[in-house]
């Protein structure tokens, strides 16, 4: 495994090194970091805690609401992961907690099967960081971090896309002052458009709201002015001073419970088990998708090296920690890592002080948000999905590959009309169907000698290529598995058919080919076969050895002989020469 990621330190000229950990220590980076911790590092980290607290207080409550659970377990959601990632995360200021990238997922499962009950939504969403935990520790331990790469750019921006828009239309009723169930993002537009008309806004409660979310998009050019923090206060002070929630109805967050979270397992009926098992695994996937990209992000950005497999193990225990403590599925914070690194964040320390900074404000001050309105929440999370929405770089792909922009509109499209985790799981198909295809129609080609240019070319971009008599040089562009090896046999057959001249030998050029498995192996031999009845041999050039090993254990080398390689096209050519007697002056 790497070693412990290094941050270099604001006051230092070089970066300190760890030695490699060995046995259990390995999957505890916070541990490491602890036993080579610098003095220096404590003034800052303490000074970044409480700078973070002042920030992860009002969005812990806001996604909370908007997920469909209350407020208070958004900050359960925030202590007890972040302590957990501090020991198990191998990024060093990293901020994990509830996220807007998630709200969509979580109200798609807790909405319809709660019935409204507060108690049954937590479970379940508690359930849902549980199965997202153990998918991320699971896939973690297998070392399976790469998985995320299967979702290509495009399809990242399409569901991204989507789950923005799904929960910009779940906020903006509450924005309005207005509250209905929501029936998917359709309906719900219609439904407030319906509300508006018959005169069901609450203006005083848009003004608060409307205001929050200004000054928030205002104060965002300026990263190193908390604006927030300082739109939430300024929410919180108005109603509070004005009395708009006893005046004119305006509804505010209220005394939270005075407390920690304790330990309680989440259980749930069988009913609901294969919708949580899904929405888990949705959670999963885009909670690692956003992690290991803030991770490498930061990783660049400190010149330190963070594992991936590490990376999934930390989110994995720290779902699992908070599903156990009353908490609901978390991630990365695009927003509040910034905000920690602004404030000068040395290490994991950073995120176990500002944790205890929401523990501290439970314990001895839970009054002191009951006036914050509801609708500044709404204008929080607003402001966070509009920050999810990528269009700068789509219409850059629209230019250049118009295919894959209707691929992302596509998913964008899924996930607005069925909703966030069947949309996602259009998402996962699309980029399957993606990967396949590549390899299920790829590019090949017969080739020749072009004057003047090294090496053997495609005859279809050089017409004037000369082939050698009595010989194929065929080149597939791809691994050979099951959804292509019809398509070679029978693309080899049409180059013999096609050949100006007699064919007796076709050589594949296989360089481009990194797999075979047992249905194009079966087909190998029966193209052999094919060739061999009509007096055609068939050779191989530039194949790769862990290749040549596959074939072998697959029997095709017993059925077909062994010698048939050669290292080169060039060497394939001089021996079918020479062994032919074939005059031709390569």
């Amino acid at each position: 495994m790497n070693e412990p990621p290094s941050i270099k330190p604001a006051d230092s000229g070089q970066t300190p090194r760890a030695p490699d950990p060995s046995g259990w220590q390995r999957w505890l980076p916070g541990l490491q970091t602890l036993r080579h911790y610098q003095a220096g590092w404590l003034p800052k980290d303490l000074l970044a805690g409480l700078v973070l607290t002042a920030m992860l207080v009002p969005v812990g409550i806001a996604y909370a609401e908007a997920s469909g659970v209350p407020g208070i377990y958004g900050l359960y959601a925030t202590i007890v992961p972040l302590l957990a990632y501090a020991l198990f995360g191998p990024s060093r200021i990293m901020v994990l907690g509830p996220d807007s990238a998630l709200v969509a997922i979580i109200l798609a499962v807790v909405l319809p099967a709660s019935g409204g009950d507060p108690l049954r939504a937590i479970t379940l969403a508690s359930a849902m960081a549980l199965v997202s935990g153990l998918v991320c520790i699971g896939a973690g331990l297998l070392r399976l971090g790469f998985i995320t790469e299967l979702l290509s750019k495009p399809i990242r921006y399409g569901y991204m896309n989507g789950i923005a828009l799904t929960v910009l239309i779940s906020q903006t009723p509450k924005l309005f002052g207005i509250s209905f169930e929501s029936a998917g993002p359709l309906r719900d537009t219609l439904n407030l458009f319906q509300a508006l008309f018959d005169g069901k806004a609450n203006w005083h409660a848009f003004a608060v709201g409307a205001g929050t979310l200004a000054i928030i998009l205002l104060l965002k050019r300026y990263p190193r002015v908390p604006g927030l923090l300082i739109a939430v206060v300024a929410a919180t002070l108005v109603v509070g001073l004005f009395g708009l929630d006893a005046t004119h109805a305006v509804k505010v967050v209220g005394s939270l419970p005075e407390g920690l979270p304790s330990f309680s397992l989440p259980l749930i009926g069988a009913g609901d088990l294969g919708t949580v098992l899904v929405g888990g695994f949705a959670v999963a996937l885009v909670s690692f998708a956003d992690t290991s990209v803030l991770s490498r992000t930061y990783a660049a950005r400190t010149r330190t090296r963070v594992d991936p497999n590490q990376e999934m193990l930390g989110l994995g225990v720290a779902n699992l920690a908070t599903g156990f403590f009353q908490g609901i599925p978390i991630s990365s914070s695009s927003s509040r890592t910034p905000v920690a690194e602004a404030a000068g964040a040395q290490s994991q320390l950073t995120g176990v002080f500002g944790a205890l900074g929401v523990a501290l404000l439970l314990l001895l001050a839970p009054n002191l948000l009951q006036h914050l309105p509801n609708s500044a929440l709404a204008a929080v999370v607003i402001a966070a999905a509009i920050g999810l929405f990528e269009f700068k770089d789509l219409r850059r792909i629209y230019r250049i590959q118009r295919w894959e922009f209707w691929l992302s509109v596509t998913c964008f499209v899924g996930v607005a009309v069925l909703g966030a985790v069947p949309g996602i799981g259009l998402a996962v198909v699309i980029a399957v169907i993606e990967f396949l295809w590549d390899g299920w129609r790829p590019h090949f080609a017969v080739l020749g000698r072009v004057d003047g240019i090294r090496g053997y070319h495609d005859v279809s971009r050089y017409p004037h290529a000369r082939l050698v008599p009595g010989l194929v040089l065929f080149r597939w562009d791809a691994p050979l598995f099951f959804a292509n090896a019809e398509l070679f046999h029978n693309c080899v057959l049409e180059a013999v058919a096609n050949s100006p001249t007699p064919v007796r030998r076709v050589v594949v050029a296989a360089e481009p080919v990194t797999s075979v498995d047992v249905t194009s192996a079966d087909i190998l031999i029966e193209l052999e076969q094919a060739l061999r009845a009509s007096g055609v041999e068939l050779r191989f050039a530039e194949m790769k050895d862990p290749v040549k090993d596959k074939l072998r254990r697959l029997e095709v080398l017993s059925r077909i002989g062994s010698d048939i390689f050669q290292p080169t096209v060039g060497a394939a050519v001089d021996d079918y020469l020479e062994e032919h007697g074939v005059d031709w002056t390569p």
